[in-house]
């Protein structure tokens, strides 16, 4: 897990150490343990090291390998099984390291190396003889990838301000809209940034030095495995077993300590205990778990993280968020998140990365992806209802009410919210109705019915939330607040392999009787509390209702931002909650970024 970065100038001048030094330097709190540069004429790539895997100097970067030089962010798991290929074959290494492998790889199997890899990676091979750079981002985008591409420059990193840093500070309207009218964000290859944009999840990009020509292609397409659709319940829940507890364990790899997040819900609960057991058997240390407490009682998880610890025998730590530093806090987290963001619950996840470092946890396990894969939030209860006869839709109806925390008028408010875009992009549009006249053409009401249209169907929801709305944003929280604290994060749900059978298993093996995520539920009963394993109430590591109200000490924030001045009429006016959020979220990155409208 690292900081990348690297130039090159199109009109052939040599490019300086100390202008790709300023970009890695940036992103030095990526990759502390290490940095350097490779430079040839008028290109140059960079590297910022958070050693992991071999933590000799023999893992330096940017590492050459054969003829090729790469500089990798990631890491790749099956990497020891993957060096045992390439060696049958004739290669040989030098290095205990996974970013050797992926060179060898790239001379083995050219552009289809990347189908052979588990794991997270965002990474640019240098191939002299071609006289192209290879780039990568892994299938969900996990690792981040930023680029721009003028007519003199092209420039790539691991983070947006590397490039900002360049002059590239104007809004990106669009993407700016969609967030106030929707909430999206990262869900396109812009950012809020006009004019850097990023490398789609599962796509590669090759860039010709030559002709400085770019050609961008999909890699990898999550589809539905017919043969699991086919399998009975118990093979069902037998397959998936294998297979996220094959991925807890190569998670696990690694040269320094590993720990793991711990909310109390089930997904987190479950990979603590799995990994837990793997990590007793081979240490005589206690694996240590980390949990956030909000102090809220409406949505405090700590007894259910107790519980967990005590059962699995974990070495738990509790983090608090300081009232008292809270605004100072959610600035530091605007200038590592970069772009505006969703909720307050950002700012609990943030102290958990912290707390692992602090614990000399530079490896943290996370539950991120359970709820996209395996039906876990309440919007897919409702994808399932549509598809049922009406008696059986009657019958289900009462389950689910029964089996989740879902009222009778909250389960018919899901329903008609999903099956009526007209009646949700109204009430949408109305929120907005003090946007000026000519920023209302952005309003992009094409989003809504989107969403609409794949709710007919639970996997065309899981295919949009996974690959485009729900998941890219997360992961990016995830990425930026982690690597803020240096810690690497793994997550096991989203294992290529695993995240393929969960979505190819019978709906009604993950919402069964009204339970959702039932057949994690019935793999977890071994492992986990029952309290646990059946739990109604997930709440997750959710911020206390009153980091909601922080915008009103920031009130003189969001008046005298430009940016909100070009776009409302009078956003004193403005009185709902989360798009005050937003407004705030706005203000405060506009000042951060130094940002100006595009006009």
């Amino acid at each position: 897990m690292c900081g990348i970065a690297g130039i090159i100038k199109k009109d052939g001048t040599e490019v300086l150490k100390s202008e790709i030094k300023a970009l890695t330097d940036i992103v030095c709190h990526r990759g502390p343990d290490d940095e350097g540069f490779y430079i040839s004429g008028n290109l140059a790539l960079g590297h910022r090291r958070l050693s992991i895997l071999d933590l000799s100097s023999a893992g330096h970067q940017p590492m050459a390998y054969q003829n090729l030089v790469i500089t990798f962010n990631g890491e790749i798991y099956n990497y020891l099984e993957l060096r045992a290929e390439l060696e049958h074959v004739g290669f040989q290494f030098q290095t205990h390291t996974d970013t050797e492998i992926i060179e060898a790889a790239y001379l083995f199997w050219g552009e289809d190396c990347v189908n052979h890899f588990n794991g997270m990676w965002s990474f640019v091979i240098y191939h002299p003889q071609k006289n192209i750079l290879f780039c990568s981002r892994d299938r969900f985008g996990i690792k981040p990838f930023y680029y721009v591409n003028t007519d003199s420059i092209f420039v790539f990193g691991s983070e947006i301000k590397q490039l900002h840093s360049l002059g590239f500070r104007k809004v990106n309207t669009q993407v700016l809209m969609d967030y106030l009218y929707i909430g999206y964000e990262n869900h396109t290859s812009e950012t809020f940034f006009m004019g850097v944009f990023q490398l789609e999840p599962a796509h590669n990009l090759i860039y010709d030095i030559a002709k400085g020509a770019i050609r961008i292609e999909r890699y990898y397409q999550l589809e539905l495995n017919k043969n699991i659709q086919r399998l009975k319940l118990d093979e069902s829940a037998s397959l998936y077993e294998q297979r996220i507890r094959n991925s807890i364990f190569l998670r696990l790899r690694s040269d320094v300590k590993v720990g793991t997040c711990l909310s109390g819900g089930l997904d987190s609960s479950y990979i603590a205990a799995v990994a837990a057991k793997e990590y007793h058997d081979k240490s005589e240390n206690r694996f240590t778990s980390i949990t956030a407490q909000s102090g809220d009682p409406k949505n405090d998880e700590t007894a259910f993280a107790k519980m967990v610890a005590d059962s699995a025998n974990l070495d738990n730590k509790y983090t608090k968020p300081d009232a008292n530093n809270i605004l100072d806090d959610i600035s530091r987290i605007v200038y590592y998140q970069e772009e505006p963001f969703g909720g307050p619950s950002i700012l609990m996840q943030y102290y958990v990365m912290k707390s692992a470092r602090e614990n000399g946890c530079k490896v943290l396990l996370d539950g991120q992806g359970g709820d996209e894969t395996l039906l876990g939030y309440e919007r897919y209860y409702i994808s399932f209802l549509r598809n049922l006869p009406f008696r059986e839709f009657l019958r289900w109806f009462k389950k689910i009410k029964e089996k989740s925390r879902l009222t009778f008028k909250e389960v018919f408010l899901y329903y008609f919210y999903f099956n009526f875009p007209i009646v949700r992009a109204i009430h949408l549009k109305m929120k907005m109705k003090g946007v000026r006249h000519k920023y209302k053409k952005y309003l992009n009401y094409s989003l809504v019915f989107e969403y609409a249209k794949a709710a007919k169907n639970v996997f065309d929801l899981q295919y949009l939330e996974i690959t485009k709305t729900q998941l890219r944003h997360l992961l990016n929280y995830e990425d930026k607040n982690s690597m803020a604290w240096s810690v690497e994060t793994r997550l096991p749900f989203l294992d290529y392999q695993a995240l393929e059978a969960a979505v190819s298993l019978e709906s009604t093996y993950k919402i069964y009787d009204g339970w959702s995520k039932y057949v994690l539920r019935k793999i977890g009963n071994k492992v986990v509390p029952s309290e646990i394993a059946w739990r109604k109430n997930k709440v997750g590591f959710e911020a206390p209702e009153k980091f909601w109200n922080i915008e009103k000490d920031k009130e003189s924030l969001i008046l005298n931002s430009k940016i909100l001045a070009h776009i409302f009429k009078d956003v004193s006016q403005i009185k709902n909650q989360k798009l005050r959020w937003r407004l705030l979220m706005i203000a405060m990155w506009e000042k951060e970024f130094n940002m100006e409208m595009d006009e």
